[in-house]
Protein backbone atom coordinates (compact mmCIF):
# COMPACT_ATOMS: atom_id res chain seq x y z
CA UNK A 1 0.00 0.00 0.00
CA UNK A 2 1.31 3.31 -0.82
CA UNK A 3 0.94 6.15 1.63
CA UNK A 4 0.03 9.49 -0.69
CA UNK A 5 -0.40 11.55 2.19
CA UNK A 6 -0.46 11.61 5.92
CA UNK A 7 -1.62 14.58 8.52
CA UNK A 8 -2.17 12.72 11.60
CA UNK A 9 -3.10 15.94 13.19
CA UNK A 10 -5.99 16.50 11.37
CA UNK A 11 -6.43 12.73 11.00
CA UNK A 12 -6.15 12.34 7.51
CA UNK A 13 -4.59 9.96 5.09
CA UNK A 14 -4.34 9.08 1.56
CA UNK A 15 -3.79 5.46 0.69
CA UNK A 16 -3.34 3.66 -2.98
CA UNK A 17 -4.27 0.11 -2.39
CA UNK A 18 -1.64 -1.97 -4.60
CA UNK A 19 -2.86 -5.81 -3.78
CA UNK A 20 -4.96 -8.17 -1.91
CA UNK A 21 -2.57 -7.83 1.33
CA UNK A 22 -3.54 -4.31 1.60
CA UNK A 23 -7.23 -5.33 1.90
CA UNK A 24 -6.44 -7.39 5.32
CA UNK A 25 -4.86 -4.30 6.97
CA UNK A 26 -7.27 -1.87 5.85
CA UNK A 27 -10.08 -4.37 7.09
CA UNK A 28 -8.49 -3.79 10.48
CA UNK A 29 -7.35 -0.25 10.36
CA UNK A 30 -11.02 1.23 8.84
CA UNK A 31 -13.70 1.68 11.86
CA UNK A 32 -17.10 2.19 12.19
CA UNK A 33 -17.38 6.38 11.93
CA UNK A 34 -14.44 6.87 10.43
CA UNK A 35 -15.11 9.00 6.77
CA UNK A 36 -13.86 7.89 3.74
CA UNK A 37 -13.43 9.51 0.61
CA UNK A 38 -13.60 8.27 -2.54
CA UNK A 39 -14.94 7.18 -6.23
CA UNK A 40 -18.28 5.82 -6.72
CA UNK A 41 -20.58 4.57 -9.69
CA UNK A 42 -24.23 5.18 -9.56
CA UNK A 43 -26.99 4.78 -11.48
CA UNK A 44 -28.66 8.04 -12.82
CA UNK A 45 -31.67 8.92 -14.81
CA UNK A 46 -31.78 11.34 -17.56
CA UNK A 47 -34.69 13.04 -19.08
CA UNK A 48 -38.20 12.88 -18.50
CA UNK A 49 -40.19 10.39 -16.76
CA UNK A 50 -40.91 8.64 -20.15
CA UNK A 51 -37.65 8.93 -21.97
CA UNK A 52 -35.69 8.88 -19.16
CA UNK A 53 -32.59 6.69 -19.60
CA UNK A 54 -30.15 5.28 -16.84
CA UNK A 55 -26.63 5.62 -16.89
CA UNK A 56 -23.43 4.92 -14.63
CA UNK A 57 -21.81 8.46 -13.06
CA UNK A 58 -18.86 8.10 -11.27
CA UNK A 59 -18.60 10.60 -8.26
CA UNK A 60 -16.65 11.64 -5.51
CA UNK A 61 -18.20 10.65 -2.54
CA UNK A 62 -17.73 11.21 1.65
CA UNK A 63 -19.44 8.17 3.51
CA UNK A 64 -19.43 7.47 6.98
CA UNK A 65 -18.37 3.96 7.93
CA UNK A 66 -20.96 1.58 9.40
CA UNK A 67 -20.41 -1.60 7.97
CA UNK A 68 -16.74 -2.82 7.14
CA UNK A 69 -17.26 -6.36 4.90
CA UNK A 70 -14.64 -8.23 2.18
CA UNK A 71 -17.16 -8.77 -0.78
CA UNK A 72 -17.96 -12.51 -2.13
CA UNK A 73 -15.18 -12.80 -4.11
CA UNK A 74 -12.77 -11.85 -1.71
CA UNK A 75 -10.84 -9.17 -4.19
CA UNK A 76 -12.35 -5.81 -2.86
CA UNK A 77 -13.64 -4.18 0.55
CA UNK A 78 -16.80 -2.95 0.74
CA UNK A 79 -17.24 0.27 3.01
CA UNK A 80 -21.05 1.14 3.46
CA UNK A 81 -22.27 3.92 5.50
CA UNK A 82 -24.21 7.31 5.51
CA UNK A 83 -23.09 9.83 2.59
CA UNK A 84 -21.50 13.59 4.15
CA UNK A 85 -20.51 15.19 1.28
CA UNK A 86 -20.98 14.47 -2.96
CA UNK A 87 -22.96 16.12 -5.63
CA UNK A 88 -25.98 17.73 -5.22
CA UNK A 89 -27.76 14.83 -6.77
CA UNK A 90 -27.10 12.46 -4.00
CA UNK A 91 -29.19 13.33 -0.95
CA UNK A 92 -26.81 13.87 2.13
CA UNK A 93 -27.56 10.63 5.09
CA UNK A 94 -28.27 8.55 1.82
CA UNK A 95 -26.78 5.13 2.14
CA UNK A 96 -23.99 4.38 -0.44
CA UNK A 97 -21.41 1.56 -0.37
CA UNK A 98 -17.54 2.73 -1.38
CA UNK A 99 -15.11 -0.62 -2.67
CA UNK A 100 -12.20 -0.34 -2.49
CA UNK A 101 -9.73 -2.66 -4.62
CA UNK A 102 -6.41 -3.33 -6.23
CA UNK A 103 -5.37 0.37 -7.74
CA UNK A 104 -7.63 1.94 -5.65
CA UNK A 105 -6.47 5.67 -4.64
CA UNK A 106 -8.94 7.29 -1.18
CA UNK A 107 -8.61 8.93 1.54
CA UNK A 108 -9.56 7.76 5.07
CA UNK A 109 -10.00 10.22 8.06
CA UNK A 110 -10.50 9.49 11.43
CA UNK A 111 -10.83 11.57 14.78
CA UNK A 112 -7.62 10.31 16.49
CA UNK A 113 -5.04 7.86 15.16
CA UNK A 114 -3.96 4.82 17.84
CA UNK A 115 -0.51 3.72 17.92
CA UNK A 116 -1.56 0.38 17.18
CA UNK A 117 -3.06 1.51 14.11
CA UNK A 118 -0.33 3.48 12.63
CA UNK A 119 1.82 0.78 13.20
CA UNK A 120 -0.65 -1.44 11.21
CA UNK A 121 -0.13 1.53 7.99
CA UNK A 122 3.39 1.47 8.35
CA UNK A 123 3.25 -2.01 7.86
CA UNK A 124 1.22 -2.40 5.22
CA UNK A 125 3.14 0.98 3.30
CA UNK A 126 6.70 -0.76 4.18
CA UNK A 127 8.05 -3.51 1.17
CA UNK A 128 5.79 -6.46 1.17
CA UNK A 129 9.00 -9.48 1.26
CA UNK A 130 7.73 -12.50 -0.18
CA UNK A 131 8.98 -16.17 0.95
CA UNK A 132 8.66 -19.85 -1.31
CA UNK A 133 7.97 -22.11 1.49
CA UNK A 134 8.91 -25.45 0.52
CA UNK A 135 8.35 -28.35 2.79
CA UNK A 136 9.46 -31.46 1.75
CA UNK A 137 11.17 -35.85 2.37
CA UNK A 138 11.74 -37.99 -0.39
CA UNK A 139 8.29 -38.64 -2.01
CA UNK A 140 6.11 -35.50 -0.71
CA UNK A 141 6.55 -31.34 -0.90
CA UNK A 142 4.54 -28.95 -0.37
CA UNK A 143 5.11 -25.32 -1.63
CA UNK A 144 3.77 -22.14 -0.54
CA UNK A 145 3.93 -18.36 -0.44
CA UNK A 146 3.64 -16.52 2.46
CA UNK A 147 1.33 -13.39 2.76
CA UNK A 148 1.19 -10.77 5.26
CA UNK A 149 -1.41 -12.56 6.69
CA UNK A 150 -0.03 -15.87 6.24
CA UNK A 151 0.83 -18.48 3.43
CA UNK A 152 -1.24 -19.57 0.53
CA UNK A 153 -0.34 -23.34 -0.59
CA UNK A 154 0.56 -23.17 -4.52
CA UNK A 155 1.09 -27.05 -4.49
CA UNK A 156 1.00 -30.44 -3.51
CA UNK A 157 3.61 -33.08 -4.43
CA UNK A 158 3.40 -36.82 -4.52
CA UNK A 159 6.66 -38.42 -6.26
CA UNK A 160 7.60 -41.96 -7.29
CA UNK A 161 10.43 -42.99 -5.55
CA UNK A 162 11.90 -46.73 -4.52
CA UNK A 163 10.62 -48.47 -0.92
CA UNK A 164 12.18 -50.97 0.60
CA UNK A 165 9.33 -52.75 1.42
CA UNK A 166 8.33 -53.01 -2.43
CA UNK A 167 9.88 -52.48 -5.76
CA UNK A 168 8.15 -49.99 -8.00
CA UNK A 169 9.30 -48.17 -11.45
CA UNK A 170 10.52 -44.68 -10.65
CA UNK A 171 9.12 -42.77 -13.73
CA UNK A 172 10.67 -39.66 -12.70
CA UNK A 173 13.21 -38.34 -10.26
CA UNK A 174 11.21 -36.84 -7.44
CA UNK A 175 14.06 -34.13 -6.48
CA UNK A 176 14.80 -32.77 -10.29
CA UNK A 177 11.27 -32.38 -10.60
CA UNK A 178 10.68 -30.43 -7.17
CA UNK A 179 13.96 -28.54 -8.62
CA UNK A 180 12.03 -27.66 -11.76
CA UNK A 181 8.77 -26.47 -9.39
CA UNK A 182 10.89 -24.33 -7.58
CA UNK A 183 12.40 -22.52 -10.66
CA UNK A 184 8.81 -21.94 -11.82
CA UNK A 185 7.49 -20.37 -9.12
CA UNK A 186 10.58 -18.65 -8.59
CA UNK A 187 10.42 -16.63 -12.05
CA UNK A 188 6.29 -16.37 -11.60
CA UNK A 189 6.33 -14.99 -8.11
CA UNK A 190 9.87 -13.30 -7.87
CA UNK A 191 9.88 -14.71 -3.81
CA UNK A 192 12.65 -12.80 -1.74
CA UNK A 193 13.95 -15.87 -0.61
CA UNK A 194 13.28 -19.62 -1.26
CA UNK A 195 13.35 -21.36 2.38
CA UNK A 196 13.88 -24.95 1.60
CA UNK A 197 13.08 -27.37 4.72
CA UNK A 198 13.32 -31.17 5.36
CA UNK A 199 13.72 -33.57 7.85
CA UNK A 200 17.46 -35.34 7.93
CA UNK A 201 19.39 -34.81 5.22
CA UNK A 202 17.27 -34.31 1.43
CA UNK A 203 17.71 -30.51 2.02
CA UNK A 204 21.58 -30.87 1.29
CA UNK A 205 20.62 -33.33 -1.48
CA UNK A 206 18.28 -31.01 -3.52
CA UNK A 207 20.72 -27.97 -2.73
CA UNK A 208 23.62 -29.89 -4.29
CA UNK A 209 21.40 -30.44 -7.93
CA UNK A 210 20.86 -26.89 -8.25
CA UNK A 211 23.06 -25.72 -11.02
CA UNK A 212 20.90 -22.03 -11.28
CA UNK A 213 23.22 -19.65 -9.57
CA UNK A 214 20.66 -17.02 -8.98
CA UNK A 215 18.22 -19.71 -7.81
CA UNK A 216 20.67 -21.60 -5.68
CA UNK A 217 21.43 -17.98 -3.91
CA UNK A 218 17.94 -17.69 -3.07
CA UNK A 219 17.99 -20.55 -1.14
CA UNK A 220 17.81 -21.44 2.81
CA UNK A 221 17.97 -24.63 4.36
CA UNK A 222 15.90 -25.22 7.65
CA UNK A 223 14.78 -28.09 9.43
CA UNK A 224 11.37 -29.66 9.83
CA UNK A 225 9.53 -32.72 11.39
CA UNK A 226 7.33 -33.81 8.82
CA UNK A 227 5.62 -32.38 5.58
CA UNK A 228 2.66 -31.06 6.72
CA UNK A 229 0.62 -27.58 7.46
CA UNK A 230 1.79 -27.96 10.55
CA UNK A 231 5.49 -28.20 9.17
CA UNK A 232 5.22 -25.13 7.84
CA UNK A 233 3.44 -22.93 10.71
CA UNK A 234 7.15 -24.80 12.51
CA UNK A 235 9.43 -23.13 9.25
CA UNK A 236 8.06 -19.96 9.98
CA UNK A 237 8.99 -20.15 13.83
CA UNK A 238 12.32 -21.20 13.30
CA UNK A 239 14.42 -18.81 15.32
CA UNK A 240 17.68 -18.71 12.59
CA UNK A 241 14.97 -17.56 9.68
CA UNK A 242 14.04 -14.64 12.12
CA UNK A 243 15.36 -11.83 10.59
CA UNK A 244 14.53 -13.44 6.89
CA UNK A 245 11.08 -13.94 7.97
CA UNK A 246 11.13 -10.33 9.40
CA UNK A 247 8.25 -9.01 7.67
CA UNK A 248 5.62 -12.44 8.29
CA UNK A 249 2.65 -11.56 10.10
CA UNK A 250 2.01 -14.72 10.18
CA UNK A 251 5.66 -15.52 12.07
CA UNK A 252 4.91 -12.90 14.46
CA UNK A 253 1.06 -14.18 15.31
CA UNK A 254 2.60 -17.71 16.50
CA UNK A 255 5.13 -16.35 18.39
CA UNK A 256 2.62 -14.28 19.78
CA UNK A 257 -0.03 -17.10 20.82
CA UNK A 258 2.90 -19.69 21.92
CA UNK A 259 3.77 -16.66 24.33
CA UNK A 260 0.27 -16.54 25.69
CA UNK A 261 -0.56 -20.41 25.70
CA UNK A 262 3.07 -20.93 27.51
CA UNK A 263 1.95 -17.98 30.10
CA UNK A 264 -1.53 -19.54 30.42
CA UNK A 265 -0.30 -23.11 31.21
CA UNK A 266 2.25 -21.87 34.02
CA UNK A 267 -0.72 -20.33 35.70
CA UNK A 268 1.19 -16.86 35.42
CA UNK A 269 0.86 -14.22 32.75
CA UNK A 270 -1.88 -14.89 30.59
CA UNK A 271 -5.37 -14.26 30.89
CA UNK A 272 -8.11 -14.92 28.11
CA UNK A 273 -11.82 -14.35 27.67
CA UNK A 274 -13.59 -10.53 27.91
CA UNK A 275 -13.79 -10.55 31.70
CA UNK A 276 -10.48 -11.32 32.95
CA UNK A 277 -9.01 -9.08 30.10
CA UNK A 278 -10.92 -6.63 31.31
CA UNK A 279 -9.98 -6.96 34.24
CA UNK A 280 -6.63 -6.63 33.70
CA UNK A 281 -6.71 -3.45 31.45
CA UNK A 282 -8.98 -1.56 34.20
CA UNK A 283 -5.49 -1.92 36.83
CA UNK A 284 -2.94 -1.35 33.97
CA UNK A 285 -1.87 -4.92 34.40
CA UNK A 286 -1.51 -5.49 30.42
CA UNK A 287 1.49 -5.77 28.38
CA UNK A 288 0.26 -7.44 25.18
CA UNK A 289 -3.32 -7.54 23.71
CA UNK A 290 -4.23 -9.58 21.84
CA UNK A 291 -7.49 -9.89 19.63
CA UNK A 292 -9.01 -11.53 16.77
CA UNK A 293 -10.70 -9.69 13.94
CA UNK A 294 -13.36 -12.14 14.27
CA UNK A 295 -13.77 -11.54 17.72
CA UNK A 296 -14.33 -7.29 16.63
CA UNK A 297 -16.52 -8.27 14.36
CA UNK A 298 -18.74 -10.47 16.70
CA UNK A 299 -19.12 -7.27 19.28
CA UNK A 300 -20.03 -4.93 16.84
CA UNK A 301 -23.01 -7.26 15.33
CA UNK A 302 -24.44 -7.49 19.36
CA UNK A 303 -23.93 -4.19 19.67
CA UNK A 304 -21.05 -4.36 22.34
CA UNK A 305 -17.98 -2.43 20.43
CA UNK A 306 -18.16 0.78 22.42
CA UNK A 307 -16.74 -0.42 25.14
CA UNK A 308 -14.11 -2.72 23.37
CA UNK A 309 -13.03 0.59 21.87
CA UNK A 310 -12.64 2.20 25.08
CA UNK A 311 -10.61 -0.71 26.39
CA UNK A 312 -8.09 -0.81 23.33
CA UNK A 313 -8.36 3.01 23.35
CA UNK A 314 -7.30 2.74 27.52
CA UNK A 315 -4.22 -0.39 26.75
CA UNK A 316 -2.97 2.10 24.09
CA UNK A 317 -2.72 5.08 26.66
CA UNK A 318 -0.64 2.51 28.96
CA UNK A 319 2.07 2.19 26.21
CA UNK A 320 1.07 -1.46 26.19
CA UNK A 321 1.30 -3.26 22.90
CA UNK A 322 -2.34 -4.30 20.86
CA UNK A 323 -2.16 -7.08 18.44
CA UNK A 324 -5.02 -7.64 15.73
CA UNK A 325 -4.96 -11.30 14.39
CA UNK A 326 -6.44 -12.97 11.67
CA UNK A 327 -8.97 -15.46 12.57
CA UNK A 328 -8.36 -17.15 9.41
CA UNK A 329 -4.61 -18.64 10.38
CA UNK A 330 -4.11 -21.18 13.12
CA UNK A 331 -2.86 -18.85 15.49
CA UNK A 332 -6.24 -16.26 15.21
CA UNK A 333 -8.26 -19.90 15.56
CA UNK A 334 -6.30 -20.87 18.87
CA UNK A 335 -7.51 -17.62 20.11
CA UNK A 336 -10.92 -17.70 19.19
CA UNK A 337 -10.60 -20.67 20.35
CA UNK A 338 -9.89 -18.95 23.84
CA UNK A 339 -12.41 -16.51 23.47
CA UNK A 340 -11.40 -14.19 20.70
CA UNK A 341 -9.52 -12.13 23.35
CA UNK A 342 -6.57 -12.43 25.30
CA UNK A 343 -3.36 -10.76 27.31
CA UNK A 344 -0.13 -11.10 28.39
CA UNK A 345 0.31 -9.24 31.75
CA UNK A 346 3.09 -6.72 33.25
CA UNK A 347 2.59 -8.84 36.51
CA UNK A 348 0.34 -11.23 38.18
CA UNK A 349 -3.01 -10.03 39.18
CA UNK A 350 -3.10 -12.89 42.30
CA UNK A 351 -0.76 -14.15 44.77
Amino acid sequence: MDLVHSDFKKGIVKLRVNDLDDLWYLHQIIEQGDLVTGKATRKMKIGDSENAKSVKITMTLTIQAETIDFSESGTSLRINGKVKQGPEEVPKDSYHALSLEEGTEFTLQKESWLTHQKKRLQEAAEKKYQYLLCVFDREEAILAMTQKAGYNILLRLQGEVQKKERMVEIKKDFQEEMIKLLQGYNLKYKPEKIILSSPAFYKEDVYKKITSPELKSKIVLATCSDVSEAALDEVIKRPELASILKSSRSRQEKILIDELLAEINKEQLGVYGWKEVHKAISIGAVQKLLLTDQFIKQQRLAGKFEPLDKAIKTVDSQNAEVHLISSENESGKKLDGLGGIAAILRYKMWE
